[in-house]
């Protein structure tokens, strides 16, 4: 096999979460592109702009407002995703939500909502998910991890504890599903243009000690994604199983 044809996913389904903007388009995009359909979620249900882009690929795409705070809607959304399709090839557990608060002020409301939508609703998915790649003989689970899976931050309690989480699940499922073929692995963001960054690229004092940090000298952009993303939902990656990838600029180095 040329060794570009490992990096093919043709005929493959993915899900992808959170796929509206930011990270988790760019990685739909990215998979469509190498061959995959992909079934998308995301809590606003405004996904036309990754559907577009998705359907130009040739590929198809499934859409689905999903809000994972709602046990009730994640458990649905299961249901209708596994009896519509009855071989899910990948998985990338990326939605996640993220609220700033000092750790001595951070109310419960706060670390409830970060711990329920950035862990409890990404095991369950991993799990049920899981479950059919297991009966089918093999799969690939990719979670988004983050810098914070490593360090500590400020003001983000709650975020931390559950990157922190993630990190730990992808080891422990990663343990227990290799050997049935199902890889799991996570991708640990660094600095990364989005929504969720804007209030610190628009600080120029935390702006400019961010880019000072990184090796490579600047903010990631969502399209250093496509790589790694391709990467680990691909046979190129089948024995490459509990790893964190960091796309960092080399932040974790220093």
């Amino acid at each position: 096999m040329h060794i570009l044809q490992q990096f093919q996913l043709a005929g493959k389904l993915a899900v992808v979460t959170g796929c509206d903007t930011g990270i988790g388009k760019t990685m739909a995009i990215a998979l469509a592109d190498a061959g995959a359909d992909i079934i998308g979620t995301a809590h606003t249900g405004n996904m036309d702009a990754t559907r577009e882009a998705i359907e130009k690929t040739g590929h198809k795409f499934f859409q689905h407002k999903l809000d994972f705070s709602n046990r009730e809607e994640l458990y649905a959304f299961i249901t209708t995703i596994i009896n519509e399709h009855k071989k899910i090839d990948i998985l990338i557990n990326n939605a996640g939500a993220i609220l700033r608060k000092p750790a001595a002020e951070h109310p419960d409301e706060y670390w409830d909502k970060i711990i329920s939508i950035n862990l409890n609703a990404q095991f369950i998915l991993a799990r049920e998910i899981g479950k059919q790649m297991i009966e089918n003989g093999g799969g690939k689970i990719i979670f988004t991890c983050s810098l914070l899976s490593f360090q500590g931050g400020i003001n983000v309690p709650g975020y931390t504890a559950s990157k922190s989480a993630v990190a730990g699940l992808v080891r422990a499922l990663a343990n227990e599903w290799g050997s049935k073929g199902v890889c799991v692995n996570g991708i640990a963001p660094g600095y990364i243009a989005t929504n969720n960054t804007e209030a610190l690229r628009n600080d120029p004092v935390r702006n400019q000690s961010i880019i000072e940090r990184i090796p490579i000298g600047r903010w990631g952009n969502p399209d250093d994604m496509k790589g790694p993303v391709v990467f680990l939902a691909s046979p190129a990656s089948d024995y490459v199983n509990g790893t964190i990838l960091c796309v960092d600029g080399g932040w974790m180095a220093r």
